[in-house]
């Protein structure tokens, strides 16, 4: 916890903001939380938390007395010494990262008799903490520091990388503030990795765009493990034991999504061609990316011999597991190809909440896998769910019309459910028939 406790404004109560200021109170700073969405303060104020991160509820019910919400930016700028720019960066139709609830961060601060140092967490792209430098000089605040310290926190145990993260990442101009933001997380053990601001802001960049090459690439050896008949859970482990490597993000699967990956590599790549440089090992990241869920359903489609009347259902379909996180999911694109082949379209998710609209509004929720696949043709394994783990499978293959599995995280083991009755396929593995007999089939 820290010696001195510091007042710390946050704007932003989203995935990153609301981390971003519970775990600040956990380490013993006085914090609020701004947000401009009514509905949030409301839920927050009474307790409720309007999003789904493990840990994240019971760390804001355990620092109550220390963290506080507000719509009013006055409000939440009063005493602040800090203040968190934790706002959402979508991207453009240009490509380019849209700035301007970040500007609006900025144009709000005014005069705060006791602010140290103005601090950006939202991704934005290199330059900007220039831009904003150069924006707080203007408006007479030359004595205020400022800071790049991006978030390196993934859905789903995001409480645990910025409590326990593997560094933390400071980019400032000058070392007064650059120091002030690093004692902010007295109490926090790890690394502190200090330097300039475009570089700090370059870091946030090239690691999520890195981590996505690493699931495009694995992506690309499963599609020529297909043609080969290699195993690509075989291969992948056995790269992954190389220490120069690692085993992770080495999973094949149906590509990555979320607010992150997606939106951080295009706006890299835009901030290169901006500058006149083709990204092209990003561009062909992106391109396979893009290209697995559709390479998902034409398999299926092969395999059925069309989809035209076929009822398909999608277990899974937040991004990942652990969020109720629905932006960028591979589950949308598949959803939507399927219904465009001409197929019925069920699903379900234990916390995904998909809004009134299209693919969604034309697909049927369930409220669990066995209700799902009833009467389908088909099932696709979107999101490895640990539910999914321990399913019924016996149970769901006599309640399908059909009992063809695509599993397309490679979560479940191919020679239980073909002992179940299912044809399994998978990414990167050749399609495994169900066994005669109860007895499994070498596939």
């Amino acid at each position: 916890m820290s010696d001195i406790p510091r007042n710390i404004a946050v704007f932003g109560a989203g995935y990153i903001g609301l981390v971003t200021g519970a775990c600040f109170a956990q380490l013993g700073h006085r914090v609020v939380v701004r947000d401009i969405q009514p509905e949030r303060i409301r839920l927050l104020r009474s307790g409720e938390v309007p999003l789904f991160e493990p840990g994240l509820g019971d760390l804001i019910a355990q620092n109550k007395e220390r963290l506080s919400f507000t719509l009013d930016a006055a409000d939440a700028l009063r005493d602040a010494e800090a203040v968190y720019v934790c706002v959402d960066t979508p991207p453009t139709a240009s490509g380019d990262a849209d700035l301007t609830r970040v500007w609006s961060v900025v144009d709000a601060i005014g005069d705060v008799p006791a602010l140290v140092a103005v601090v950006v967490k939202s991704t934005v792209p290199v330059g900007t903490g220039a831009r904003v430098r150069a924006a707080l000089d203007r408006a007479g605040l030359g004595h205020v520091g400022y800071a790049s310290n991006p978030e390196f926190t993934a859905e789903g145990r995001a409480v645990e990388d910025f409590l326990r993260p593997d560094r933390v990442v400071i980019g400032a101009a000058d070392e007064a503030t650059a120091h002030w933001v690093r004692d902010l997380y007295a109490g926090v053990d790890a690394p502190v990795e200090i330097m300039d601001v475009a570089s700090a802001e370059m870091v946030k960049l090239a690691s999520n765009a890195l981590l996505a090459t690493k699931i495009s690439f694995i992506n690309e050896i499963a599609t020529v493990c297909e043609t080969t008949g290699a195993d690509i859970r075989r291969v992948s482990r056995a790269v992954g034991m190389d220490q120069r490597l690692g085993p992770h993000f080495l999973d094949a699967g149906l590509g990555y999504g979320g607010s992150c990956f997606p939106k951080d590599t295009r706006a890299l790549r835009t901030m290169a061609s901006n500058s006149g440089y083709p990204f092209q090992l990003l561009n062909a990241v992106i391109e396979v990316n893009e290209l697995q869920p559709r390479r998902a359903v034409r398999r299926l489609k092969e395999e059925l011999g069309g989809l035209r009347g076929r009822r398909v259902a999608l277990l899974g379909l937040t991004f990942k597991p652990g969020t109720d996180d629905m932006r960028e999911a591979p589950s949308a694109v598949i959803a939507s190809r399927l219904l465009a082949e001409g197929a019925e379209v069920t699903g379900w998710d234990p916390m995904g909440r998909p809004g009134p609209v299209e693919p969604w509004t034309s697909v049927t929720r369930h409220a669990s896998p066995l209700e799902a696949v009833t009467g389908a043709d088909a099932a696709i394994v979107v999101t490895e769910w640990p539910e999914l783990r321990t399913a019924d499978w016996p149970a769901a293959a006599r309640r399908m019309r059909r009992p063809l599995l695509f599993d397309g995280r490679n979560l479940l083991d191919p020679a239980t459910l073909s002992a179940a009755g299912f044809t399994v396929m998978g990414v990167g593995r050749a399609t495994r028939p169900a066994a005669r007999d109860g007895l499994p089939r070498t596939g």
